[in-house]
C-alpha cells in the first residue's frame, strides 16, 4: 500500500483540528453565557421577592382601609355590577306583583337580599367584593333579569312603571312635607306641660293669696311707672316663663338694674299667674308692671279696624276650623295672628301716654349686653330704630308686600330694606307727631281682603313706619335662633339681643340645641314651682 506524501496528509488534520476547537470554544461561551443569565435570575428572586411580598401586604392593608362608597362607584367594581343589577331587579319586582306573577316577584326578592347581604358586609368589612362571591348572584339576577324580560317586561314597560311609582312617591313626599310643617307649626303654638302646671300654681296663689292682690293695687300707682328719667321697656304676651326670661337677662347685664322699668301686657287668662310670678320674685331691684289687655276697653272695633277684623267670624274659622286648604301655608294658619296682643305694638303711645322713649321687646329674644345706651341713640327724627334685614336670609319690601297692587306700587320701593320687629326702640314723641298709629289703621282698612299682604305684623310695620326707621348697628339684634343652625357663633356672642324668631322656640323640645343653653341660664331653675312642674 502506498503511503501519502507527508505534506498532503498534516494540512488536512490540522484544519479537522481547528474546526473542532472553533465549536468547543461557542460551546463554552454560550455556556458561560447561561449560567451568568442563570446566576442573575436567581439573585433577582432573591431580590424582588420580599419587594412583592411587601405590595401584596400593602394591597391587602389598603383593601382593609377601602372607602366602599367609592368602591360601588367604580365602574369596574363587582360591587357596582351588583348595585346596577339590583336596582334593576327591583323594578321588575314591582312590575311582576302588578302583573301578579308572585313567583318570579319572589325569586327576584331573594335574590335581591343575597344581593344586599354581600354588600353590607363588604361595607363592615372595607374590603371589594371578589369574583367567586359576586359571581353566583351576578348569574342569577342576570338569569331572573332575562326570564323578566322574556315575559314582555320590556324597557318601554319597565320605564312606564318606574316614572308611575316616582310620581307616587314626589306625591307622597310632597305630602309628608306639608304634614311635617303643620305639625311643626302645632308644636310651635302648644305649651308645654310643665309651663301650664307653673300657670295653675300661680293662679292658684293669686286667687287664694289676698296680700298678692293688695300689693298689686298699691304698686300700680308707682310714680316710677311714668318716670323719664328711667329706662322704659314693654313686653306683650301671654307666656309667663318667655317674659320672665327677657326681664331676668335685661337685668342681669345691666350696671344699674333699678333705673329699669318694664310694663308687661298679657290677657286675662295670663294676668294672675304673671302678677303672682312677678310679685314674688325680685328682679334685682327692677320696676314690673303687669296690665290686663281686657282692661283697655277704648282699643275696641269701633276704634281699631284690627280689632274689628279680628272679631270677624270666617277669621276665627279660619284658624280655629282646620281650614283643609293645602295651597295656604300652615305659618299663615299660625292663631298668634289673631291675638290682639301680637298687634298692641301699634298702640304703645296710647298704652302709655305719659312716656317719650321706650324699647319694644319680643317674649322670645334674650338680652346680652347693657341696654342703656339704647335710649341715647340719635334717631335723625325717625320713630322707630330697628335692625335692617337685608344683608340675611330675610327680605326686601316687594317679598313682603303685593306690588302688583298699585296702592302698594305707587308708594313705596320694591327694594327698600326691610327690617325686624324683636327689638325696637320708639321715640313716642315723634311718634304721636307722625300720627303712626292713624297710618297703621289706614292701611289695615285697606287690606280687609289680604289681597296687600298676608298676614302678621311686620307687613303693615314696613306700611305704617315707612321713611320713619333709623337703621341700627346689626349687633344689636340678631335674628335667626329659632330657625337657622349655622349662625356664626361670633356674631351671637357680639349681638346686645339674639332672638329665637321661627317655630323652634327655646322653651320647647324641639329648639335647636346649639342655641338653647343661651336662653335656659336665664330661668330660675332653683324656683320650688318649676321645680316641681318639670318633675311632675
Amino acid at each position: 500500500m502506498r503511503r501519502r506524501s507527508a505534506d498532503y496528509r498534516r494540512p488536512g488534520r490540522r484544519r479537522f483540528s481547528c474546526w473542532i476547537w472553533a465549536l468547543l470554544g461557542l460551546v463554552s461561551v454560550a455556556g458561560f453565557v447561561l449560567f451568568i443569565v442563570h446566576h442573575n435570575h436567581h439573585h433577582e428572586d432573591r431580590v424582588e421577592h420580599p419587594i412583592m411580598d411587601k405590595d401584596a401586604i400593602n394591597e391587602r392593608v389598603t383593601h382593609e382601609r377601602l372607602n366602599f362608597t367609592q368602591e360601588i362607584l367604580n365602574a369596574n367594581s363587582y360591587a357596582r355590577q351588583l348595585a346596577e343589577q339590583m336596582t334593576l331587579a327591583k323594578a321588575y319586582v314591582i312590575i311582576a306583583k302588578e302583573h301578579n306573577n308572585l313567583h318570579l316577584a319572589w325569586e327576584l326578592s331573594s335574590k335581591i337580599r343575597s344581593c344586599q347581604l354581600l354588600l353590607s358586609k363588604a361595607a363592615m368589612k372595607e374590603e371589594p367584593i371578589l369574583l367567586d362571591e359576586a359571581e353566583p348572584i351576578i348569574k342569577g339576577l342576570s338569569s331572573l333579569i332575562f326570564k323578566a324580560q322574556d315575559a314582555h317586561y320590556d324597557i318601554a314597560t319597565t320605564m312606564m312603571t318606574m316614572k308611575s311609582h316616582i310620581r307616587a312617591l314626589e306625591e307622597r313626599a310632597s305630602a309628608a312635607t306639608v304634614q311635617s310643617t303643620v305639625f311643626g307649626q302645632l308644636a310651635a303654638e302648644s305649651l308645654p306641660k310643665n309651663l301650664h302646671c307653673l300657670h295653675v300654681k300661680l293662679m292658684t296663689d293669686w286667687l287664694e293669696k289676698k296680700s298678692l292682690q293688695e300689693l298689686a293695687d298699691e304698686r300700680r300707682n308707682s310714680p316710677r311707672l311714668v318716670d323719664n328719667n328711667l329706662y322704659h321697656f314693654c313686653i306683650f304676651s301671654d307666656n309667663l316663663v318667655a317674659v320672665s326670661v327677657v326681664i331676668n337677662s335685661t337685668v342681669c347685664n345691666a350696671e344699674h338694674p333699678k333705673q329699669l322699668v318694664f310694663h308687661i301686657v298679657t290677657n286675662g287668662v295670663s294676668y294672675g299667674a304673671m302678677q303672682a310670678w312677678f310679685l314674688s320674685n325680685d328682679f334685682r331691684g327692677s320696676t314690673i308692671e303687669v296690665q290686663n289687655i281686657e282692661d283697655f276697653t277704648w282699643l275696641n272695633a269701633s276704634y281699631s279696624p284690627v280689632v274689628k277684623q279680628l272679631l270677624e267670624t270666617d277669621l276665627r274659622a279660619y284658624y280655629f276650623e282646620g281650614s283643609q286648604d293645602m295651597k295656604i301655608e300652615p305659618k299663615f294658619r299660625n292663631p298668634k295672628h289673631i291675638s290682639l296682643l301680637n298687634h298692641l305694638r301699634f298702640y304703645i303711645p296710647e298704652i302709655y301716654p305719659q312716656l317719650e322713649k321706650v324699647v319694644f321687646l319680643d317674649d322670645d329674644v334674650v338680652v346680652q349686653k347693657e341696654m342703656t345706651s339704647l335710649f341715647s341713640l340719635d334717631l335723625h327724627g325717625n320713630v322707630n330704630g330697628a335692625v335692617e334685614t337685608c344683608l340675611e336670609g330675610f327680605h326686601r319690601y316687594y317679598k313682603y308686600l303685593n306690588f302688583s297692587n298699585p296702592i302698594i306700587s305707587s308708594k313705596f320701593d320694591p327694594q327698600a330694606c326691610g327690617w325686624a320687629f324683636g327689638m325696637n326702640v320708639f321715640d313716642l314723641i315723634v311718634w304721636r307727631k307722625a300720627n303712626v298709629t292713624a297710618r297703621y289703621h289706614y292701611w289695615q282698612q285697606q287690606n280687609v281682603d289680604k289681597l296687600l299682604w298676608k298676614l302678621g305684623t311686620l307687613p303693615p310695620g314696613l306700611l305704617a313706619f315707612y321713611g320713619l326707621t333709623e337703621s341700627l348697628d346689626r349687633r344689636w339684634h340678631v335674628l335667626g335662633l329659632g330657625f337657622d343652625f349655622n349662625i356664626d357663633n361670633r356674631l351671637i356672642e357680639s349681638a346686645a339681643v339674639i332672638h329665637f324668631n321661627g317655630n323652634m322656640k327655646p322653651w320647647l323640645k324641639l329648639a335647636i340645641g346649639r342655641y338653647k343653653p343661651l336662653w335656659e341660664r336665664y330661668v330660675n331653675q332653683s324656683h320650688p314651682y318649676l321645680q316641681y312642674c318639670v318633675t311632675s
